[in-house]
Parts: C-alpha cells; structure tokens; sequence
C-alpha cells in the first residue's frame, strides 16, 4: 500500500536584512504549500546570512530562544497552510550558551520537537565552534502529522552514525537543513569534487538506510564582512532522493522551491530486498566506540 507524501524544498539566498530572509522563507513555504506540498523543508540558518565565517561576540546578538521571531513565524505558517515545517535557529539557550538548533513545526502549529545539531565543524570559514554548544538531544526522530522525521543538521550530513541511529529508532524520512559552498579560491575541478562528494554521501545515507533523504541548502555569495577574506558561495543543488539513492529532484544554483511526490511505504519494499538491517554484526562493532584503532 503506496504512503504518498508531497514534500518541498524552498532554497534561496540570505542578505543582511533578517525580515527579509524571514519573508523569503514565508514566500517560498507558501509557494511549496500552494504546489500541494505536505512537508517543507529550509536550508540552515536561514532568518541570517551565514555569520560564522569568522568570529565576532557581537554576533551572539543574532541568536533567538525557541519562542523567538523565526518561531513564531513558522509557526504562523504551518498552522495557515496546513502544513508540516522544519526550519532551523541559532538558539539561544542561556547567555554564553547556544545551538544551531532545528524546530519542527506540525501542521497545526504545534512544535512537534527539535533537533540541536550535533556535529560541530571548526574550519577556515566555518567556525561554528566558537557560536554552537554540541547538541544534547540525541537522534531521536520527531512524530508529525505526516510521519517520524530524522532530522539532522549539515556537517552531521557526513556521518553515517547519525543517519544509522535515526533510522534505528524508526525515522521514516532523513531531512537535513544545510549551508555549505564552494571556496571561491579553489580551482572548478576541485569544487566539482566537493560537490560531487556532498550528493553521494547523502545519498549513501539513503542507500545504507533504506529511507528517502532531503537535503536543502542555501544559495548566493556571502561576503565575510570582517574583511577576512573567506567569503563565501553557496551551492545550492538541493535535492530529494528516495530510498535506493535515486534522485527524484534537484535544484540549481539560484533560489528555487522543489516540490515532488515521495512515498513512505518504498522504504519497507527496499529493505525487504537489501535487508542491511537484518545482516548488520552488531557483536563486532564495539571498535566504533573508540577515536580509532591503534
């Protein structure tokens, strides 16, 4: 028996101007919902440019609680359109202490959970761990009117661990807000790889798990406004794949809404098929608790 969910990517570009990415989002959730989408997606980040290009405790001033304006917002949202909505914060918890959060909005409304994300990166550009507290939350999917969604957040997009543990405890869907680009020093060869690298990942997570994965990203030049010189182009290529790895849609470059037709019921079909779950020897994986093995 076909599951049929309707989902929607809305990927844009961010400015200085926080009301005016809030609206970007808003419009582009209302252009998903009026496509018949039942759950949307947003890239990380995304009521700000991405600030963590340098470090700046002036910049905690972006940070907002889980009741703040970006909340509300979505929360507005969902409910009018009826929709189910991640969407993603930068948290902020207590003074000195804060998450790159995400919130998962039911269609009535409601927060239905939230996920802190738990791979903190730390590289030329990315300095989220002068910003971000690691997560405390675990991988535990969140249940939402439309079903149990594995939500992870950008660098945890790298980590098969992240994506095995959400699927073990019964995610039915790996969603994964993002914000990652291209340095513009490299040369196109190696930015095609890093690309290229992004995708099949995600996709192996689709593959390893038996489960569709969205991934949203962000698009458009960043500046680094501390003069620093790691500016910034976000790639775009937001995609949808179903359970086998398969691209179902793909976004360019420039701020695009994805909407497309999944069906929840494949997954079972797919594992029956490549039962990885059933063969996994988890009396040998004890090593996997270790940094490594000498």
């Amino acid at each position: 028996m076909n599951r049929i969910v309707r989902v929607g990517l809305v990927q844009h570009a961010m400015g200085p101007d926080l009301e005016e990415n809030r609206q970007a989002s808003l419009d582009g959730l209302a252009q998903a919902a009026s496509d018949g989408a039942d759950l949307i997606l947003l890239p990380e980040l995304h009521a700000s440019e991405y600030f963590c290009k340098y470090q700046d405790p002036a910049l905690f001033e972006l940070a907002e609680t889980l009741d703040g304006p970006t909340r509300h917002a979505l929360t507005d949202a969902a409910r009018h359109h009826g929709v189910v909505v991640v969407g993603s914060i930068f948290e902020k918890r207590a003074p000195g202490l804060a998450h790159n959060t995400a919130l998962v909005i039911d269609s009535d409304g409601s927060l239905a959970g939230t996920y802190r994300k738990m791979h903190i990166p730390d590289d030329p550009g990315y300095n989220e761990k002068f910003y971000f507290t690691p997560g405390d939350l675990g991988f535990v999917p969140i249940q939402t009117a439309i079903g149990r969604l594995g939500v992870l957040v950008c660098w945890d997009q790298w980590y098969p661990e992240a994506a095995r543990l959400m699927a073990m405890a019964g995610a039915e869907i790996l969603l994964y807000p993002t914000a990652i680009g291209k340095d513009p020093d490299d040369n196109e060869d190696e930015q095609l790889r890093q690309l290229d690298a992004w995708r099949t990942i995600q996709r192996g997570h689709a593959v390893a798990n038996g489960l569709p994965v969205l991934a949203c990203n962000r698009v458009g030049f960043e500046p680094d406004r501390s003069g620093g010189g790691h500016d910034a182009e976000f790639w775009g290529h937001s995609f949808i794949a179903g359970p086998q790895g398969e691209i179902i849609d793909e976004a360019g470059t420039e701020s695009e809404v994805l909407v497309a037709d999944i069906d929840l019921a494949r997954g079972e079909q797919v594992r029956r098929i490549w039962p990885f779950l059933r063969d996994r020897r988890i009396d040998a994986y004890a090593d996997l608790l270790k940094r490594w093995r000498d």
